[in-house]
């Protein structure tokens, strides 16, 4: 499903070269549950946002399906995004001015392919059917992180990138989120890959993989 090969990035921090990743390969398939670990600074966010085809390697190659995902034009590159990919993030982005089922639709209004009696069906599936005329602000963190994983499953995508999904909540809600996300991952088949730091949560994984100084650790 997913493929690095020699992956390296980095940055520039006041004119100086910060290596972050340093050659990672990597290979994930399908329907696989992949927990990212390691200390802050690590490299695991990176490493997820490369593989989500959200940051460019300066070195290296990402293949998603045996298609290289960075040799793609910008064009389709969003495409790809938008079909085949659903985006978990620990701060939510939802769209302030928009009602939770508004902001389910998104993806697929993107897509051109809006369907709102199967964003209200996910919905449902994640326990938000009462809340689907609500803004953001008038929910809770662990509802509002429903609504994103809603929006990252509506459009059935092959693959979901979790990064810190709990990271915003407390214990309790974090584990429903948690449980919720592995289910639906599961009954579709999905390939997921989270980043976290709570080892707790990474044994819910088929592997965990632990980033040290920008590689895999043996």
């Amino acid at each position: 499903m997913i493929t690095a090969t020699d992956v390296h990035r980095s940055y520039y921090l006041a004119k100086k070269e910060v290596s972050v990743l340093r050659g990672i390969d990597l290979d994930i398939k399908t329907g696989e549950k992949i927990f990212l670990c390691g200390p802050s600074g690590a490299g695991k966010t990176t490493l997820m946002y490369t593989l989500a085809g959200l940051e460019r390697p300066n070195k290296g190659d990402v293949s998603i399906n045996g298609t290289s995902f960075y040799k793609l034009s910008s064009a389709q590159q969003a495409r790809l995004r938008n079909d085949k990919i659903g985006y978990i993030f620990q701060s939510y982005f939802l769209l302030p001015e928009l009602t939770t089922l508004e902001n389910v639709l998104v993806p697929g209004l993107i897509g051109g392919k809006s369907d709102r009696e199967k964003a209200k069906a996910v919905l449902v599936r994640v326990g938000l059917a009462h809340r689907i005329n609500h803004l953001p602000s008038e929910l809770s963190g662990g509802e509002q992180q429903r609504v994103a994983i809603a929006r990252a499953l509506v459009n059935d995508p092959a693959i979901i990138f979790a990064d810190e999904p709990t990271g915003n909540l407390d214990s309790k809600n974090g584990d429903e989120i948690m449980k919720i996300l592995l289910e639906v991952v599961a009954e579709r088949k999905a390939t997921l890959v989270v980043v976290t730091h709570d080892m707790d949560l990474s044994c819910h994984g088929d592997r965990v993989l632990t980033i040290k100084d920008g590689k895999i650790a043996d």
